[in-house]
């Protein structure tokens, strides 16, 4: 997955409060949440009462960041997490987040017929569930790479050709601003031919036919949608796997630091949470499984981390992807060059 939805919490250089809160009832979740509080006994008392003003909100589980007196990052779960737990640490404690978000695919959904055009633009930061949320033309980008949505009536009728000129134009800009790796189309067929006519390049070659759905009924499309993506992230997870094998030196935490402080790293691929605690700087690409070389990298005060979160936070740094597979044992790298 791209990690550009967390790179904000590395620019701030102070300690993190992580706090992992399933939604429980209000007195349980009062009780809890003292009980996590007094735990963190080293953090700063105005970020401990953000994070006590952020809890309040109802839902199934709550990934929460604060620093600074401020709640840097605060992400709905759609299931309760694995494991409730709140941290001070020296770097925010993503993975579990990660984790439970999965893998996310920046991609556009058109719907489309005689009579008008839905676009749904999800950008990379989104998760693959998201709450709807209407926008007016143009498609307004929100402010984590979120996802729009623009109802165009009158468009695309069949027998203009300006009007689809006019949506391929902006499913054009919408796939060079998310980067979309996929256009999914569903609708009437002479529509998204039309449509697709008039497509750029780099759009077109993105684009998958849905052959169920419509504006009036998406059930059968939205499960085309997911099996499309299930399916590109699958072929997708397979070809970095293959990728790795190539350079198999490219694998442990030693080799996988040290490729990304040189920003060679296309992926970083993991096997889940790594608990173990390495060495890391306040620069994004400062970590080392030995303080001496952080040292002499100029590094004063190296600090202990855990090497999940150093991992995460170079790779956000350094526009490198992260994913989760069973099938690699160690943490390894896929090389850019």
């Amino acid at each position: 997955m791209r990690l550009d939805f967390i790179r904000p919490l590395y620019e701030r250089h102070s300690p993190y409060a992580s706090l992992y809160l399933a939604g429980l009832s209000a007195e349980a979740e009062r009780r809890r949440w003292r009980s996590f509080r007094e735990s963190m006994e080293e953090a700063d008392q105005d970020s401990l009462d953000a994070l006590e003003a952020a809890v309040a909100v109802p839902a199934p589980g709550r990934a929460l960041f604060a620093t600074g007196g401020e709640v840097v990052l605060a992400e709905t779960l759609a299931d309760p997490p694995r494991l409730e737990q709140a941290r001070w640490s020296p770097l925010p404690h993503v993975t579990p987040l990660l984790m439970a978000r999965g893998e996310n695919v920046p991609h556009l959904r058109v719907v489309l017929d005689r009579d008008g055009v839905e676009l749904m633009a999800f950008g990379g930061g989104s998760p693959r569930v998201a709450t709807e949320a209407a926008q007016k033309w143009p498609l307004q980008r929100t402010a984590q790479g979120g996802w729009s949505r623009k109802s165009y009536k009158g468009a695309v009728d069949e027998s203009s050709e300006h009007d689809a000129e006019t949506v391929a134009h902006e499913v054009d800009e919408q796939v060079r601003r998310i980067s979309a790796e996929l256009v999914v189309v569903a609708g009437e067929p002479r529509s998204r031919s039309l449509l697709c006519d008039h497509l750029g390049t780099k759009a077109a070659d993105r684009v998958m036919m849905a052959e169920q759905g419509s504006r009036a009924d998406h059930d059968e499309y939205e499960h085309d949608v997911e099996c499309t993506l299930d399916a590109w992230l699958e072929q997708r997870r397979s070809e970095l796997l293959d990728r790795r094998r190539e350079h198999e030196e490219a694998v442990g935490f030693e080799r996988v630091a040290r490729l990304l402080r040189e920003g060679r790293v296309h992926a970083v691929l993991s096997p889940g949470e790594l608990p173990d605690l390495v060495w890391i700087g306040a620069g994004g690409t400062q970590l080392s499984a030995d303080a001496d070389e952080l040292r002499r990298w100029g590094v004063e005060s190296p600090v202990r981390e855990r090497a999940d979160s150093a991992i995460a936070r170079a790779a956000a740094m350094t526009d490198a992807e992260l994913w989760f597979s069973p099938e690699v044992k160690q943490v390894s790298a896929v090389i850019r060059y």
